[in-house]
């Protein structure tokens, strides 16, 4: 193996140590410069563990010294898990210049809002200008389109002192194959498994201790160098190791050692489709060690019942009793049949606290993985967009918000693509095809290797200033503020928590303090007709008063509008007001 500085040139032989690992000595090394690996007699090639590739995929490795940045988060303390609000985006569309210097002046809109936590799209080195990010060459690289190291410091940096927390998206199931080298260093792949995306990467096979060493590592490098506050882990069900100790028992123990150095928290959230509680549990008890997961099944449950003309693509959901399930218990499916899979699928959630829960109306994949890349906002009317956002907001879950949905956005939001490569460009277009056809969905797919398709999915950020954008904006503020203030919906653990069905009209969430003095109420109307709700809840000679207008209800007997939405609160007159009720 050879070390080549290109600037000023120098070569530089390396020696292997007893682990397989080789080392060389160079003095008077600066930040910028630039080197490849040339392994045995192959071509010269970017460092694997490449911490910059300031000229994309197939350029040379740049040196990182990440002492020079001086931070300026010296106070900030990571949020407790049970109150963040995650927003979801995407760095080259959230603004026109798609870069992470552009999203720091948007950011007090997010803090205003009542987002107090982002979760960024992959932003690892990818091919070409413009990408989801689910392609990533190298992992430790942070994307040179988008600003470089220096870039996603500044814009940390700048979160943290609004006190935003700041999330990365991370892929540890598969590489993507344009730039992608690391088999030229190693067994880093194994043909033992396999994922839909490509070679699955070897965390039990011969020399796997190297490939989970590189992957923690990876983990420690974003929470280190970046300040980065937590990870969700793409697709972990697709993340194969069978030996006794895991790398889900090794990579919890080095996050927690991490923990306790930097007197830091650190978060970990699975995306798993495996609907088992174990994902959550602790590791000691042979779970993976995750603090939480998305739940896919409240949005699916979710969805049907707002849109009906998609169940042909959900048809194991559009029953009001499986969105009170999934509120109630968390997964829908817990070993029942499941069409879609052709086999009993899932083990029960229930008695799991709601911070182990991450729920949305949308995420990138939902928009991104239809053929006209449509967001819900293009979907379906006012109503039925407040009674979406209220359901999710008003949930005993973490909630989730994806960039432009808290306005209604109507740009769609497309998968998109650069790559240089033929070969992957046109395997790309016909895989697409078949996914969209095994889904039932009409239409052909936008050609993600068109500009065009990257520059529709850009927010239109002067949307959000009138018409029904802003009343949606305006709604989901009100509704964030009621999340933030009020204890009994900031109360996760779900004890004193349940959720009836209305007539099969609509479902009721209802919670009360342990000493039954303070009562909620949220009546969410999912059909075409007024609901007729009873208030019988709580202490029948106690007026109840609606928390979003601060009107007092004149009974126990209202009528809820189509795709309506009503929060009720009873506080006995010996009790104190949870929130101050003002205009």
């Amino acid at each position: 193996m050879t070390l080549h500085l290109l600037s000023p040139a120098h070569t530089y032989p390396m020696t292997k140590d007893v682990n397989g690992y080789f080392h060389a000595d160079v003095p008077n090394i600066n930040h910028g410069d630039q080197y490849l690996y040339q392994p045995n007699d192959d071509i010269p090639l970017p460092d694997p563990a490449s911490p910059w590739q300031p000229k994309g995929v197939h350029g040379p490795s740049a040196i990182v010294d990440h002492a020079k940045y001086d931070w300026q988060d010296h106070s900030w303390h990571n949020h407790p898990f049970s109150s963040l609000i995650f927003y979801e985006l995407h760095v080259g569309t959230f603004t026109p210049e798609g870069t992470f210097e552009a999203i720091i002046p948007r950011l007090h809109q997010l803090a205003e809002l009542g987002i107090n936590a982002i979760e960024l799209m992959p932003v690892a080195q990818c091919p070409g200008s413009r990408n989801w990010g689910y392609d990533e060459a190298f992992l430790y690289a942070v994307a040179n389109n988008y600003g470089g190291p220096d870039g996603l410091k500044a814009l940390v940096d700048a979160c943290h002192q609004r006190g935003i927390a700041v999330f990365l998206d991370v892929i540890y199931n598969h590489i993507g194959r344009e730039g992608n080298i690391l088999n030229r260093f190693g067994p880093y792949f194994t043909d033992k498994y396999h994922t839909p995306w490509g070679p699955a990467l070897n965390f039990d096979g011969a020399w796997s201790d190297g490939v989970k060493e590189f992957v923690i590592g990876n983990v420690l490098h974003w929470a280190e160098h970046f300040h980065i506050d937590g990870l969700r882990l793409d697709a972990i069900h697709e993340i194969f190791d069978r030996n006794a100790i895991t790398i889900w028992d090794q990579l919890r123990g080095a996050v927690s050692d991490w923990e306790e150095r930097s007197l830091r928290r650190f978060y970990l959230i699975a995306e798993s489709d495996l609907n088992s509680p174990r994902v959550v549990q602790p590791t000691i008890t042979g779970g993976k060690g995750f603090d939480a997961q998305w739940l896919d099944d409240f949005h699916h449950s979710l969805y049907v019942l707002l849109d009906r003309k998609v169940w042909k693509h959900y048809k194991d959901f559009g029953h009001l009793s499986q969105l009170a399930k999934a509120y109630t218990e968390g997964f829908v499916h817990s070993n029942e049949y499941v069409f879609f899979r052709q086999r009993k699928h899932g083990a029960s959630s229930a008695g799991l606290p709601g911070h182990r829960f991450v729920v949305f109306n949308q995420n990138h994949d939902l928009p991104g993985n239809r053929p006209d890349g449509k967001r819900l906002s293009a979907l379906v009317d006012l109503p039925r967009l407040k009674l979406a956002a209220a359901a999710v907001l008003l949930s005993p879950y973490i909630p989730l918000l994806f960039m432009g949905e808290e306005y209604g956005e109507t740009n769609p939001f497309y998968f998109f693509s650069d790559y240089s490569d033929p070969e992957i460009t046109n395997g790309l277009q016909e895989g697409r095809k078949k996914q969209f056809a095994e889904f039932d969905w009409d239409g052909e797919p936008k050609d993600s290797q068109a500009i065009e398709t990257f520059q529709a999915s850009i927010l239109d950020w002067d949307r959000r200033k009138s018409g029904s954008h802003a009343e949606l904006l305006a709604w989901h503020k009100k509704l964030l503020d009621l999340r933030k203030n009020h204890p009994l919906l900031s109360d996760l653990t779900k004890n004193n928590f349940r959720a009836d069905l209305l007539s099969n009209q609509g479902v009721a969430l209802y919670r009360h303090s342990a000493d039954q003095s303070h009562h909620l109420l949220c009546l969410l109307n999912f059909s075409d007709h007024p609901l007729t709700a009873h208030l019988d809840y709580g202490a029948p000679e106690t007026p109840w008063k609606n928390v979003l207008d601060h009107s007092t209800s004149l009974g126990f007997l209202l009528v809820l509008p189509p795709w309506g939405v009503s929060v009720y609160e009873q506080v006995r007159a010996s009790a104190t007001a949870m929130m101050p009720v003002t205009k």
